[in-house]
């Protein structure tokens, strides 16, 4: 276990500073006076950098290694956020987005990358658990970061610059020896298709809640009046209904037919939704419905990439993950760009009635498939699934595995 340290201290330097910008970049560009579309093309612009870096990072992993790889996407990802204040200009901001997307679907590959050659039956278990909570506790506080970071000022992008820099010393500085080099997942995204339309739908409303939410929820926290430092409450206890909800969700995933528990966190998520459209005018009422939107939002991913396993082979679940993770970025990529376009033509409470309109699609087709087929009685384990890399499925393999005894 302590020789994993060093990669779960990268884990969290990563996340506070790639998961503070994107809430930084929006009040910063409200400061500039940035228009609402401009400022979701940022948010767009780090999903293209990711999908970009989640292809290329394998690949540059089997020329020049694991900590040489590491090196260049931080590298990038502590340019992109350096060059802010030295260009004011969105689409200049839009290419550094990119590089910090780049930068954290890299590091990420290689980290995981890293464990999948070090872990054993033994410590399997304990260390991805231990990473899943490192990663989903390294968000929650990077969302609190907003609260002391001036908007539009050097010294918070170099603060965040200072963060990425300093996970490489983990990394870079770890007496372990450097594992061989993992084979690139191949990208087939009609395998995720063929074992199941309804995972697919299901992954791009999951971009299309949680991208937007992240990337533009400080624009619809700062139009109902929230301050710099409720904001930051705001998206944080987001994450903590979300991760909150990964228990409950699970059980009813394992226990019942998975397309029933979708179409039923769908109409909850539609609920949550118009709760936040109708209900927005103080700030008690803000944070409970942002509870809820994470709460009933959040396990949709993980939900749907089960269903979709229990259709595959054990020798397919790693490119199925890349694959669902594919749909997941192209949603992610969209998704920030039109829900600022639609706030700033409707107003704040756009942002909803878009995130309910896609779970309304959602709820109806997984009633039009539940006539298509029948489920499976025997299925794969429910695992919570970061979206960070396409190499998560090779490590998720045992895990869905487990029921039916295959390794």
């Amino acid at each position: 276990m302590v020789s994993f340290s060093a990669l779960f201290l990268s884990v969290i330097l990563l996340q506070l500073s790639s998961g503070g910008v994107g809430p930084l970049d929006a009040l910063s560009g409200v400061a500039l006076g940035f228009s609402r579309s401009e400022i979701g093309m940022l948010g767009s612009a780090h999903f293209v950098g990711f999908f970009i870096g989640c292809w290329w990072a394998p690949r540059l992993m089997g020329s020049v290694g694991h900590s040489r790889a590491f090196a260049a996407f931080t590298a990038s990802g502590a340019i992109g956020l350096l060059a802010h204040m030295l260009i004011l200009d969105p689409y200049a901001w839009a290419l550094m987005r990119i590089a910090s997307g780049l930068c954290i679907a890299g590091c990420y590959t290689v980290i995981e990358g890293w464990m999948m050659a070090k872990l054993t039956n033994r410590t399997r278990g304990r260390v991805m658990g231990i990473y899943r909570i490192i990663d989903m506790g390294g968000s929650l506080v990077a969302q609190t970061l907003i609260g002391f970071l001036e908007p539009a000022d050097y010294v918070s992008y170099n603060l965040l610059a200072l963060m990425c820099c300093a996970a490489l010393f983990p990394l870079s500085l770890t007496t372990s020896r450097q594992p061989a080099m993992p084979s690139a997942p191949r990208l087939r995204p009609m395998l995720a298709w063929a074992c199941s339309p309804l995972a697919v739908a299901a992954v791009i409303v999951s971009a299309l809640s949680g991208a937007t939410f992240r990337m533009i929820g400080p624009l619809y926290g700062q139009d109902v009046g929230l301050a710099a430092e409720e904001i930051a409450g705001f998206l944080s206890v987001y994450i903590l209904g979300g991760a909150v909800a990964q228990y409950p969700a699970g059980w009813l995933a394992d226990k019942f037919d998975r397309r029933m528990v979708l179409i039923g966190i769908s109409a909850a998520a539609i609920v949550s939704c118009i709760a936040s459209i109708f209900t927005s005018g103080g700030f008690a009422s803000v944070m409970v419905n942002a509870a809820l939107f994470g709460f009933t939002t959040f396990p949709v991913y993980s939900i749907a990439a089960a269903h979709a396993h229990d259709f595959a082979r054990s020798e397919e679940r790693a490119e199925l993950s890349a694959a669902l993770l594919f749909f997941y970025a192209l949603g992610a990529i969209a998704a920030p760009w039109t829900a600022s376009q639609l706030i700033e033509a409707f107003g704040p409470p756009a942002l909803f009635w878009m995130v309910a309109a896609g779970h309304v699609g959602l709820l109806a087709f997984g009633l039009y498939r539940m006539r298509a087929r029948p489920t499976l009685d025997e299925r794969t384990p429910y695992v919570y699934a970061p979206r960070t890399s396409f190499v998560i499925g090779r490590l998720l393999r045992r895990s869905r595995d487990k029921r039916d005894g295959t390794s």
